[in-house]
């Protein structure tokens, strides 16, 4: 399918879609980078991840423009490295979550990322982080999650696959959170109606740009909404089944420059 020539704006997440498995941004997507920059269009980094577990990754690529973190909760300006904008989710909320994720599921492990540009990610006992590579502080007991606020809380089950545990929190909390699958082993729960749609969004009013002129590349469910408030998707190969069914288009996986495949076509002139 024949895309439009020109963008505003390039959104990509992190995980599984700019970056390969070792954590790191290939030459062949950095010139590709370069050459959407070259012709105007502004980079918006779009991740799940909070600002304490990507700050220095984009030190190191090198990246200066906003970044929507925490899944929409948090909005970093890299280049002056300062919070611009977050929102918390109630604690007492989120605790009352969990009781009725549990109540229908068993007994799930639980970790949370906390607010601010330092903030710490606890992990409660039993919960296994899905990114070894990521600094993470365990508590004796789940109340110790709750002593300061939080952006998000990440849950998984010893059983359940990540798409049950996914949908079975879904119906359980109702509005108290929106539910998220953004990862192997990565359900999260953030505070109701904040996702990277809505991240999105924030971002291209502080940049004086429209969503819709936006091409974003994505992997996984949590950039569903993403997908919706940009004017264009591409899903990975390694996408998500339902990233792909939504995506105006699949590309190679994260593995064999994906992303910059696309934009050399739409940017290469």
């Amino acid at each position: 399918m024949a895309i439009p020539p020109a963008y505003a704006l390039v959104a990509t997440d992190l995980d599984g879609t700019l970056l390969r498995r070792d954590y790191t941004v290939s030459p062949r997507s950095r010139a590709a980078l370069g050459l959407a920059a070259a012709a105007g269009a502004r980079h918006l980094v779009v991740t799940g991840r909070p600002v304490p577990g990507v700050r220095d990754l984009l030190a190191d690529l090198g990246y200066r423009g906003l970044a929507v973190c925490g899944q929409g909760t948090q909005l970093y300006d890299a280049g002056a490295r300062r919070m611009v904008g977050a929102v918390t989710l109630d604690r007492e909320l989120a605790d009352a979550a969990l009781g009725k994720i549990e109540a229908q599921v068993g007994q799930v492990f639980a970790a949370v990322d906390q607010d601010g540009a330092d903030g710490r990610t606890l992990i409660e006992p039993g919960y296994l982080m899905p990114h070894p590579t990521l600094p993470a502080h365990r508590t004796r007991h789940r109340d110790e999650l709750w002593a300061a606020p939080v952006i998000k809380v990440l849950i998984r089950h010893p059983d359940l696959d990540d798409d049950a545990l996914a949908a079975a929190a879904h119906a359980a909390v109702g509005d108290l959170a929106t539910v998220t699958l953004s990862g192997p082993g990565t359900v999260e729960l953030q505070p109701y109606g904040v996702d990277k749609g809505a991240g999105i969004a924030l971002a291209a009013e502080h940049l004086g740009l429209d969503p819709a002129t936006a091409i974003a590349f994505g992997d996984m469910p949590n950039d569903l909404p993403m997908f919706r408030s940009c004017g264009y998707g591409v899903a990975m190969a390694n996408a998500h089944p339902l990233l792909r069914a939504a995506a105006d288009e699949v590309t190679l996986s994260h593995e064999e420059d994906g992303v910059a495949v696309v934009l050399e076509r739409v940017f290469g002139g």
